[in-house]
């Protein structure tokens, strides 16, 4: 699956410029005009990658970041803090609050595009390796093949998805609508229930004989690939 990645932003024109550069790279981009905007939308999906406007009407951009540092959930997604602000003390008053990098306005999009990039690397080398692997399972994002020890495993498009979704953040729990949102699509309207027909099919297609099963399932809550079984 692409990153996901949120601009925050109450320039229409930059936002949209960012939107249009950021998809051209395979990116999934949500945008959010206000801090209250930005809320709603991570309360469906964390994004793996935020780029935030200093200044924004209503809560900034410094205090959006504090907030969204002292929230579990938030803590450790990496934030790129855009503002006009060139001086020194506010680069380092923006790097103190939490952000992980820092761009002043007017920037070059290839550096940014560069930056977002290196900060998806660091921070979880997952979202763009050209393979995943977790124990003897083996995803490849090129060829979109998938085996488990050494054993081709066929899986349809929305299984291929839902596997890598899940493997890409290993202990994770995604609730089913955060799944659906994510491989199925926010356009897409279909029952809640589909996620676990096809979590039962992706089941199928990798466990086989004493296979241990490396999705979890959490009670009232989703499912997760579990965090033991890719360590192992």
């Amino acid at each position: 699956m692409s990153p996901h990645i949120l601009i925050v932003e109450d320039e229409a024109d930059l936002a949209l410029m960012l939107r249009y550069n950021l998809e051209a790279e395979g990116y999934k981009v949500s945008a959010a005009e206000s801090g209250d905007e930005a809320a709603l939308i991570m309360r469906e999906e964390v994004p793996d990658l935020i780029l935030l406007d200093w200044m924004l009407p209503g809560l900034s951009g410094i205090e959006l970041c504090r907030r969204w540092r002292t929230r579990e959930e938030t803590a450790r997604t990496p934030i790129i803090m855009m503002t006009a602000r060139g001086e020194e003390e506010e680069r380092v008053r923006g790097l103190a609050t939490g952000a992980d990098d820092y761009v002043v306005k007017p920037f070059s999009v290839p550096e940014l595009l560069a930056r977002v990039k290196a900060l998806l690397r660091r921070s979880n080398p997952h979202l763009t390796a050209q393979s995943l692997t977790a124990g003897d399972i083996e995803l490849d994002r090129q060829t979109h093949r998938v085996s488990r020890s050494g054993r081709e495993v066929h899986l349809g498009p929305t299984e291929y998805r839902l596997l890598e979704y899940l493997m890409q953040s290993p202990g994770r729990v995604y609730t089913r609508e955060q799944l659906l949102d994510s491989v199925w699509g926010h356009d897409v309207y279909v029952d809640e229930r589909t996620v676990d027909v096809h979590v039962g099919r992706l089941r199928k297609a990798i466990n086989r004989g004493r296979s241990k099963d490396p999705i979890r399932t959490v009670r009232g809550a989703g499912y997760s690939f579990d965090e033991k079984f890719a360590t192992a």
